[in-house]
C-alpha cells in the first residue's frame, strides 16, 4: 500500500492569510530556530558568484554554510561591489542553502546604497555596475519629490533583479553638524524638504502597499543623527554622545513621522548615547524610552526595528579590534546588552551573529519565549509579504540586462547635471563658449579633451579646471579613516598651492561637498565655483559648457570659518555666523 503525501503545510500555501502562514511556521519552529531570525547578519561573495565557505575571520567570523545551515539565520547584507549576473547567482546559491534548511525559510538580503560615488564598506558601496546617480544630498540640491520617486524605483528595479529585498536606507538624519562624516547619505538640513523627500523615497522603493515587487525600506537613523559632538561619528567610541544644546530634538523627528506616515516598513535606531536629556543615556538601540515609548507607542510605528551594526560584540574590521557599540552600556555583558536591546523593543540586531545568546536567555528564564515570538513574527510576516516563500530565485541573465540599463543609466546621469549647484559665476565665465585650452586637476584629461584643447602647463591655458573634495583630518585607524571628519578648511600648503593656482590662471573650481566645506578663500578668487553631490567629469563639463542646465541649490549652509563652526549648535540647522553661501544659495545660467 502507497503511502499517502504529507499535504502542504499551511505555511506553504500562497492562497492562506499571512497572518494564519505566520502562526503556523512560528509554531514549528524550534528556540533555536527563532532566534536566529533576530540576527541581520554581513555576507561576502566570491567574484565569480560562489557564497564565501572559508573565511579568515578579518571581517566576517563565520562562513556563509554555517550562517544559514548551523544558525538558522536568514537575514543577511551584502558587503562588497559585484557585476550584476554574478550577484543574482550568489543570491540564487544562498537560497537554494536556505531551501535545504528543515523549514525551508529564504533568506532576505539586504544592501547599502549602491547608486552613488561613495565607496565605505560601513555606510555605502559605488554603483559598480548599478545607474550612477547623485549622493541624497544632491537629490536634495535638486528639491524635486518626483525626481525622487523616480530614483527609489529604479532603486527597485535594480535591486529585485539582484535579489535585494530590503534597503538599509534611505537616511533622513538633518545634517546639522557641519563636521559630521555622514552627511552625504542625508537630505541636508531642512526638515521640511526632508520629509517630502523621504515620502517619495518609501513610495518608489515599496509601492502603495508592501508585496512582491516591492522593496522594504529601513529608514534611519531614529531619533535623527545629526547633533552628534563635535561632529564625531559614533561608529567610535570617541563620537557616541549625542547632543541638544539648541532645544531642537523635536525638530529632528519630523523627518521619521513622514516616513511612518508613507508606510515605511522597517527603522533603525542610531548608536548615539544622547546627552543632557530626559531620554537615558544609553545608546539608541537600548533606550526603551525612544524604541517602546516614542518609535512604538507615541509615534505608532508598528514595522520592524533592527538595530545598528555591531551593537552587542566586540568586532573585527580590516584586522583591527572596534568595541561593541553598546554606548552608555559598556560594562554589561553580551547577553546583558542583548536582553536590553530586546526589552527597548528591538526586533532584530544589525550585525550580529550569535543566537545561542538569545537561546541562553530564553532558557534560562531571563527573556520569555513569547517576547522572542513577537519578534520573530514581524520578521516572518515581512518575508510572506515580498512573496520570498513563492518565489526566492532571480533570472540572472535578466539581472545582466536590468542592472544598470540604459535608460537608467541615462536618469542618472541627467540628474548628476541638474544637482550641480553653481555658486559663483564672475565675469561671468559660465557658461564657456568655444574649444579654450585647458588645464585640468581632479578630472580625466581624455574626457577634458572633448571640450578643449587640454595643456599640461597651467600657463598656457585660458582655463584652468580644478576638482577638489571637502578636505578632512585622517585617522590612524582602517576603518575610521572611511568616515571623513575634523577640520572643513583646506589647511597648508595645500590651500597656498591651490590659492596660487587661481590667481596665475582664471580658474573654474569644483568641490565635491560631502561635508560643508569651509572655502572663504577659493569662492573669492575662483573665476567660477561649482558644487557637487557626485558627479561624472562629463557631467560637471557639460554644465560648464551649457549643454546641460544646473538646477541645484545648497542642502546646507557652507560656513566662513572652523570657529564659527565650533560655535555653532550642533542641532540647530544652519547655526554658524555670517556663512559664506546660506542654505538654498545657487545661481541660473
Amino acid at each position: 500500500m502507497n503511502a499517502t503525501p504529507d499535504a502542504i503545510p499551511p505555511y506553504r500555501d500562497a492562497a492562506l492569510p499571512v497572518d494564519l502562514r505566520v502562526a503556523d511556521l512560528l509554531s514549528r519552529m524550534t528556540l533555536e530556530e527563532k532566534a536566529g531570525q533576530l540576527f541581520h547578519s554581513m555576507l561576502m561573495m566570491n567574484p565569480d558568484g560562489t557564497p564565501v565557505t572559508e573565511t579568515d575571520g578579518s571581517m566576517l567570523p563565520f562562513t556563509t554554510p554555517e550562517l544559514v545551515g548551523d544558525r538558522f539565520i536568514s537575514h543577511f547584507n551584502l558587503l562588497g561591489t559585484y557585476g550584476a549576473r554574478e550577484m543574482a547567482r550568489w543570491q540564487n546559491a544562498v537560497q537554494e542553502m536556505a531551501a535545504a534548511t528543515r523549514l525551508g525559510i529564504p533568506v532576505t538580503l539586504s544592501t547599502d546604497p549602491r547608486h552613488a560615488f561613495t565607496d565605505n564598506v560601513g555606510a555605502s558601496f559605488n554603483a559598480g555596475a548599478f545607474s550612477a546617480w547623485p549622493e541624497a544630498l544632491g537629490l536634495a540640491a535638486i528639491g524635486d519629490p518626483e525626481l525622487v520617486f523616480r530614483f527609489a524605483d529604479t532603486v527597485r528595479r535594480e535591486y529585485l533583479a539582484v535579489g535585494f529585498r530590503v534597503a538599509l536606507h534611505p537616511q533622513i538624519d538633518l545634517a546639522t553638524e557641519p563636521r559630521w562624516a555622514r552627511q552625504t547619505g542625508t537630505f541636508g538640513s531642512d526638515a521640511r524638504l526632508t520629509s517630502e523627500l523621504v515620502q517619495a523615497y518609501v513610495r518608489g522603493l515599496q509601492g502603495p502597499d508592501l508585496g512582491p515587487e516591492s522593496v522594504s525600506a529601513m529608514v534611519k537613523h531614529f531619533p535623527g543623527g545629526g547633533p552628534q559632538k563635535d561632529g564625531e561619528d559614533p561608529h567610535f567610541a570617541h563620537g557616541k554622545e549625542q547632543v541638544y544644546p539648541g532645544g531642537m530634538r523635536e525638530h529632528h523627528l519630523e523627518p521619521f513621522k513622514a516616513a511612518i506616515a508613507a508606510g515605511c516598513a522597517q527603522m533603525m535606531p542610531y548608536y548615539g548615547q544622547p546627552i543632557g536629556t530626559d531620554w537615558e543615556e544609553v545608546g539608541f538601540g537600548f533606550n526603551k524610552g525612544v524604541v517602546t515609548g516614542l518609535l512604538r507607542e507615541e509615534l505608532g510605528f508598528d514595522g520592524i526595528v533592527c538595530t545598528d551594526w555591531g551593537l552587542l560584540n566586540d568586532s573585527s574590521v580590516f584586522g583591527e579590534v572596534h568595541p561593541a557599540r553598546a554606548w552608555g552600556l559598556e560594562h554589561l555583558t553580551v547577553a546583558e546588552r542583548a536582553a536590553r536591546a530586546l526589552d527597548a523593543g528591538a526586533d532584530q540586531f544589525g550585525g550580529e551573529q550569535c543566537p545561542e545568546v538569545i537561546v541562553d536567555l530564553v532558557r534560562s528564564g531571563l527573556i520569555p519565549e513569547s517576547r522572542i515570538d513577537v519578534s520573530v513574527a514581524r520578521l516572518l510576516r515581512e518575508k510572506f509579504a515580498l512573496g520570498l516563500f513563492e518565489n526566492p530565485y532571480v533570472d540572472p541573465d535578466a539581472a545582466a540586462e536590468t542592472v544598470g540599463r540604459a535608460d537608467f543609466a541615462a536618469a542618472g546621469a541627467a540628474a548628476q547635471r541638474r544637482s550641480l549647484t553653481v555658486l559663483t559665476n564672475t565675469g561671468p565665465l559660465l557658461p564657456v563658449s568655444g574649444r579654450p585650452t585647458l588645464y585640468v586637476e581632479g578630472l580625466d584629461e581624455a574626457v577634458a579633451a572633448a571640450y578643449g584643447e587640454v595643456v599640461s602647463d597651467p600657463g598656457a591655458a585660458d582655463l584652468a579646471v580644478l576638482r577638489l573634495r571637502t578636505p578632512y583630518e585622517p585617522r590612524e585607524n582602517v576603518f575610521e579613516s572611511y568616515f571623513h571628519s575634523g577640520s572643513l578648511a583646506f589647511a597648508e600648503p595645500e590651500l597656498s598651492r591651490i590659492l596660487a593656482l587661481l590667481d596665475a590662471v582664471p580658474t573654474l573650481v569644483c568641490i565635491n561637498l560631502e561635508r560643508a566645506a569651509v572655502i572663504p578663500e577659493i569662492a573669492e578668487r575662483a573665476v567660477a565655483l561649482i558644487a557637487d553631490y557626485g558627479a561624472e567629469d562629463a557631467a560637471l563639463l557639460d554644465v560648464a559648457f551649457g549643454r546641460a542646465v544646473p538646477e541645484g541649490r545648497l542642502p546646507f549652509e557652507l560656513p566662513r570659518s572652523m570657529a564659527a563652526v565650533e560655535a555653532s549648535r550642533p542641532d540647530v540647522p544652519n547655526d554658524t555666523l555670517d556663512p559664506v553661501f546660506e542654505h538654498g544659495h545657487g545661481l541660473a545660467l
